[in-house]
């Protein structure tokens, strides 16, 4: 069952002599909103409240055509129309939720959850061995629908994608910005209830 899923994606990605059509992806309600900024937040955004002016709520709702890759009860995936590689697709939650900080952990995880069986699909049918997992979360991280959605990139070895990666990288200072850093990040975390476990650690460097 698993490896006929598997060529099914792959079909999808890649259709043989004959281009696949566009496929609506037409599914129940769905609130979503077209961004934010400082000024003006998202009105309800975590609550499913319908926006017109998103492009993810209208490919949900049918209203839009996209490649559809993959769907379930909770997420769809779909390829990207401005790919960075060949294969580039994005898995969106069905609700909507302006940014990863504002999904919920259980649709979080059941997103993340399908990315191993999608993208081992998505390289196979692309020739690639490797890919990116992408989140741009907030608009100085390259955010531009904001719509929580996951990036999977294929990559193949000498691509160039990232200008990035040929960066040299500075090793991190551990005597005195990294136990800083820790401190800083474990108060924050201290001020979650979903972090009682964590208070009380003072700052090390750690073989973990």
């Amino acid at each position: 069952m698993e490896a006929r899923r598997l060529s099914i994606l792959c079909s999808h990605i890649c259709p043989g002599p004959t281009p696949a059509p566009t496929r609506l992806v037409p599914v129940p309600s769905s609130g979503c909103d077209p961004g934010f900024s400082n000024k003006q937040q998202p009105r309800d955004s975590n609550k499913g409240n319908l926006q017109d002016d998103c492009v993810f709520c209208k490919i949900i709702l049918g209203e839009s055509p996209a490649f559809k890759l993959y769907e379930d009860d909770v997420c769809l995936c779909i390829l990207d129309t401005n790919p960075l590689s060949r294969g580039h697709s994005l898995i969106i939650p069905k609700s909507h939720f302006c940014s990863l900080k504002a999904t919920p952990p259980d649709v979080v995880a059941a997103m993340c959850s399908k990315v191993p069986f999608i993208s081992s699909a998505i390289m196979k049918a692309t020739d690639s061995d490797s890919f990116n997992l992408l989140v741009n979360n907030g608009t100085a991280a390259g955010q531009v629908i904001f719509h929580t959605h996951i990036h999977i990139i294929p990559r193949k070895a000498l691509d160039c994608l990232w200008a990035s990666e040929s960066l040299q990288r500075r090793p991190l200072n551990v005597d005195q910005e990294a136990p800083r850093l820790v401190d800083r990040v474990r108060e924050q975390l201290s001020l979650s209830d979903d972090s009682e476990g964590s208070k009380g650690q003072g700052s090390s460097l750690t073989g973990n």
